[in-house]
């Protein structure tokens, strides 16, 4: 009963701001910033210790007088890239920002191949040889100009 009733007041904070601007900063720094203890949760959504500590700490910096910039600056620093949902593009970031493109021109270019090669092949026209092109001449003139076959391949 007493875990039920503290992960329910972690989960409702009160935060009162000196003023409306810093609570709108407030607020989409926790929602753009990643919670390093939950994968795949801002610090907003995250009712982990280290989620409640860094939006203390982003609290107290706002009221501080810190930019947003010295704040994120100031979490990567301490937690690495992985705490911004964007990480900045450098030496270390290159193959996160580059890898779904190049994979995309990859998929594309494959796919490219695999339906050129069908349709070179629905183009071909057959080649026979000499002696079957005469086989086949020799069929089609002997058969009547006027019978055509019905559905069981039969003459009429």
């Amino acid at each position: 009963m007493i875990m039920a009733f503290s992960s329910a007041v972690l989960a409702s904070e009160v935060v009162l701001f000196s003023s409306d601007q810093l609570r709108d900063r407030y607020y989409n720094l926790i929602d753009e910033l990643r919670c390093p203890k939950c994968q795949n949760q801002n610090l907003s959504d995250s009712n982990s210790l280290i989620a409640v500590d860094l939006r203390n700490e982003i609290y107290l910096m706002l009221e501080s007088g810190r930019t947003n910039d010295d704040i994120v600056d100031f979490l990567s620093s301490r937690y690495g890239d992985f705490v911004r949902y964007r990480p900045p593009l450098n030496e270390k970031t290159l193959i996160l920002w580059f890898t779904p493109g190049v994979l995309f021109l990859f998929g594309i270019i494959f796919v490219y191949l695999l339906r050129r090669r069908e349709w070179a092949a629905s183009d071909s026209a057959v080649v026979l040889k000499k002696n079957q092109q005469l086989y086949l001449d020799k069929l089609l003139a002997e058969r009547p100009s006027n019978s055509t076959p019905n559905d069981d391949g039969e003459k009429k």
